[in-house]
């Protein structure tokens, strides 16, 4: 018998990570709920803990068969179960119109994430009155085609992640996703905490990780990788390099190192970004499209 019920995080986080990892499908990739993903979401600042029992799960004996997820925050879910379970769809459905709303101007509002390659997912969208806003594409570097050869620059150097300035780090990414030289305002305690913790978490690696160094010590670019031993891929998240440091190839070459580890250790190909940013230049393709579908009522 299949029973449903909240998601405790301090219990149910490994189970939940397992059961994705044993459910991944290349063809429809979770909806995009990768494993890695969704360890990386809930060791975020961001990450809404407090809502996090608003999150369903179905077993059978004790197995996780379903889930109905937030990302980040409520009002934007994902919902996934083993292939033969495909017909709770329905009932993860309505649990995330009643758990995982979002309101807005007394109004309720829900957006749920799928494949262009989920038809039956589609179908039962259209049938519950969700319109499609938009989509993103989704990306891999396949690893049979040749990695790109670039040297850093004179004076540059690259490091991984297992002597980290994690002061530094926070710099780099906060300059390098908000796209300025300078910050309004200086990091604070908060925010390194943040960038410990989402580089923490379970299966985090930080041998992985890469960050050059410009020759006045300054983080000029970083990345973070995950690996997915089961499933044999690689996952980027995050990467971002200081604007005046763009153009030099800093980030390019320390993907293509992080990517050429991530192969030796088994990985066939890598998610990257869309297509919409640099990475079809460097050799990701297109596999599928993330489609976001949204009710109002």
């Amino acid at each position: 018998m299949v029973t449903s019920r909240r998601y405790n995080i301090l219990v149910d986080f490994t189970k939940v990570f397992d059961f994705l990892v044993n459910t991944y499908d290349k063809k429809t990739l979770n909806s995009q709920l990768l494993p890695h993903y969704f360890e990386y979401a809930q060791h975020l600042q961001w990450f809404d803990y407090l809502s996090s029992h608003r999150i369903g799960i179905w077993e059978e004996d004790g197995e996780i068969v379903g889930i109905s997820t937030y990302e980040m925050n409520v009002g934007q879910a994902h919902l996934h179960t083993k292939k033969e379970y495909e017909y709770l769809l329905p009932e993860l459905l309505e649990w995330a119109e009643r758990e995982l709303y979002k309101k807005e101007d007394n109004e309720r509002f829900l957006q749920i994430l799928i494949t262009d390659k989920e038809e039956n997912k589609r179908e039962l969208l259209k049938s519950k009155g969700y319109i499609k806003l938009y989509s993103d594409s989704i990306t891999i570097f396949d690893y049979d085609n040749e990695f790109i050869q670039r040297e850093l620059p004179d004076g540059f150097k690259m490091i991984d992640g297992t002597n980290v300035d994690f002061e530094k780090l926070t710099v780099c990414f906060a300059k390098g996703f908000d796209n300025a030289d300078e910050l309004e305002e200086p990091v604070t305690d908060k925010d390194i905490n943040g960038n410990i913790k989402r580089f923490s978490s379970p299966s985090a690696n930080p041998s992985l990780m890469r960050i050059v160094v410009a020759p006045n010590g300054e983080y000029a670019s970083a990345l973070g990788m995950w690996f997915d031993e089961v499933n044999k891929y690689a996952y980027l998240e995050p990467m971002a390099t200081v604007p005046k440091y763009r153009r030099l190839g800093l980030g390019t070459t320390a993907l293509m190192d992080s990517m050429k580890q991530t192969k030796e250790l088994g990985a066939t190909y890598c998610f990257g970004g869309p297509v919409e940013h640099y990475y079809p230049q460097i050799g990701f393709e297109e596999v599928a499209k993330k489609d976001t579908w949204q009710k109002r009522w």
